[in-house]
């Protein structure tokens, strides 16, 4: 029988983190896939130079593909330095991409990637989520409920 997996990852050093995503959609479930990269762009990632704000995946032909994340050119690189950005292949179990296209093509969801980090074996991770895009009352009301957390800490901060 399969071991479960843990709800949060073994991140040791987070490279590039999402946070509009959390705003923008509702997070439904996470995975943790690998990242096929070449050799610079593991260089420029340990450097910390990434942005995945504006990224995105989808599954094609079978496979799970990162869209639009820019990871640098490497500033020692030679003539063999990477595209920043050019599509990168995640890496997935078959049963976790077949998840992920059914819940995208039947559902509708979309494949947010929230943070590139390093696990404590040195291997580069992508934390991707699968959410569903929030309505401009659900971001209004996900504001207020932030708000009122902020003022009820300070409340009962000052009254401790």
């Amino acid at each position: 029988m399969a071991r479960p997996k843990p709800e949060t990852f073994d991140k040791h050093k987070t490279v590039a983190e999402n946070r509009r995503a959390r705003f923008d959609y509702h997070i439904e479930d996470k995975f943790e896939a690998g990242l096929a990269l070449q050799g610079t762009e593991v260089k420029a990632l340990r450097a910390g130079e990434a942005t995945i704000a504006e990224s995105y995946a989808e599954v094609r032909d079978g496979e799970v593909w990162l869209i639009n994340a820019n990871i640098p050119e490497y500033s020692h690189g030679n003539r063999l330095n990477h595209e920043p950005r050019r599509p990168r292949k995640l890496l997935l179990h078959a049963r976790e991409i077949g998840k992920l296209f059914g819940a995208v093509e039947r559902k509708g969801m979309t494949l947010v990637p929230l943070s590139v980090y390093f696990n404590k074996t040195g291997r580069a991770k992508v934390e991707l989520a699968l959410a569903k895009g929030k309505q401009a009352h659900d971001k209004r009301a996900s504001v207020k409920e932030r708000d009122w957390k902020r003022d009820k800490a300070r409340i009962m901060r000052d009254r401790a």
